[in-house]
Formats: structure tokens, C-alpha cells, sequence
């Protein structure tokens, strides 16, 4: 039987060290940058919400780190996020890179803004 996951720690400590690493810095780009967020596993993977919205989504994978910003996020960033393989509401940061920070963190405050706008 496989047990469940209930927070961001068992999540991250699933994964080899290097990308337990990686995972970590994600966690607190997210925390730097949206400190009010409730984090919590949604999904099977970490996840965070603001005004009681979603705000992000991140999972770990063989070869990449998966970030989900909604399509409103990826439409905007669109052309910063031209040089990873993504889709209409997530991205693929490869493991062998390293993570885009600020463009991380911008796209999270754009993200908070958006739900603090959103619940007013």
C-alpha cells in the first residue's frame, strides 16, 4: 500500500537529493515572494493558494520541475517563457538548468496581485 502524502516536506523527500534541491528552492521562491500563501498538497503535489484562490502548483519529475501558474500566468509571460517547453497553464524547467528565479518570482507576484484583485 503507498502511503499519502499530507505535506511539501514528504513530497520533496520522495526525490533524489539534486532534485530534492531544486524542489526546495521552489518552495521558497514561492515563500519569498507570496509569504500570506497557504501551502498544502493539492493533486498529489505541492500547492498554494491566496484570497482563498489558487495561486501555483509545482511537481517534480524525472527530468524536469513542473510549474503551474494558470493560463492567465502563461499568457502574459508568454514570450519569457518561450525558451522552455510549456504548455496553456504550466511549464518545464529541465533539472540540467537552473531555475529562472526571477522569472519565477515575477510571475508569483503577478500571480498574487491577481488574486488579491480577483477577491476585492
Amino acid at each position: 500500500m503507498i502511503k499519502a502524502i499530507n505535506t511539501v516536506d514528504e513530497y520533496i523527500s520522495t526525490f533524489p537529493l539534486d532534485t530534492q534541491s531544486k524542489l526546495q528552492l521552489m518552495r521558497q521562491i514561492i515563500k519569498d515572494n507570496a509569504p500570506e500563501a497557504v501551502e498544502t498538497i493539492s493533486y498529489g503535489m505541492p500547492a498554494y493558494k491566496t484570497d482563498k484562490k489558487q495561486l501555483v502548483y509545482f511537481g517534480g519529475y524525472a527530468k524536469h520541475i513542473g510549474f503551474y501558474a494558470m493560463p492567465t500566468s502563461h499568457e502574459k509571460f508568454k514570450n519569457k517563457l518561450s525558451n522552455y517547453k510549456h504548455g496553456k497553464g504550466s511549464v518545464q524547467f529541465p533539472l540540467n538548468q537552473p531555475l529562472p528565479i526571477e522569472l519565477i518570482a515575477e510571475i508569483i507576484r503577478f500571480k498574487v496581485a491577481l488574486n488579491n484583485t480577483t477577491a476585492k
